[in-house]
């Protein structure tokens, strides 16, 4: 990828808390996302009146935006048989032009509203990793694997600089010097013997504090 391929706002997504049942339990969930018409306001803290439930693992300054992008939702409706409609994974903004997988840490995505002026700056920090909320609302309790598997991740991001967003805005792709793909570091939660050469390599760039948590944690078990 680079700085020249033409990349458009396909959907911005936000969601209401909603009641799901995961296993034996209901729980309050933001992951139901819908497309919004006109334009959202994104500040450091995320889209407005977009519901973020569960805060120990999503949301919060470096997980502010998900990005999905359609290759990833066209990959998907081959795979399941069934079309992917944008928000089938909690995602906040999809993106057409960029495959999820191949986004770098640190790699900067900068939006331009119609009629100009400075947009939205948001700056990759980690992949989603999935979990049993996501299986529950996909309606599979052995989706985790299958999401893992697929390995179409969608990039959480930082807001650089706020802004507002919508449906067919341009986007600058700015990609990263020497960064690590978001797919190689999604591959990360699933290797029980990731080399101290990559994961120290991972601490050089701009990581979201989850990840970079986990990567001390790694490091510190080879230790």
């Amino acid at each position: 990828m680079n700085g020249s391929r033409p990349v458009r706002v396909h959907s911005v997504l936000v969601a209401q808390s909603t009641p799901l049942t995961v296993g034996r339990r209901i729980i309050t969930t933001g992951i139901r996302k819908q497309p919004q018409p006109g334009r959202v306001t994104v500040t450091t803290g995320g889209l407005d009146n977009d519901h973020v439930l569960n805060v120990k693992h999503h949301g919060g300054p470096d997980q502010a935006v998900y990005v999905y992008t359609t290759p990833d939702l066209d990959a998907w409706t081959e795979a399941l048989g069934e079309p992917s409609e944008p928000g089938a994974f909690g995602e906040n903004v999809v993106l057409d032009g960029l495959e999820s997988a191949a986004l770098g840490i640190g790699d900067r995505l900068e939006f331009h509203a119609p009629g100009g002026g400075t947009g939205l700056l948001l700056e990759v920090t980690a992949p989603r990793i999935p979990c049993a909320t996501l299986a529950a609302n996909m309606g599979d309790p052995q989706f985790v694997k299958r999401f893992a598997r697929m390995r179409r991740p969608g990039a959480y991001t930082r807001v650089l600089r706020g802004g507002s967003i919508g449906a067919g805005d341009m986007v600058t792709y700015h990609p990263a010097a020497g960064a690590p793909t978001v797919g190689d570091t999604f591959d990360l939660w699933y290797d029980r013997t990731p080399s101290r050469e990559f994961l120290t390599t991972l601490l050089e760039h701009p990581l979201g504090i989850r990840l970079r948590r986990e990567v001390e944690e790694r490091l510190a078990e080879l230790n």
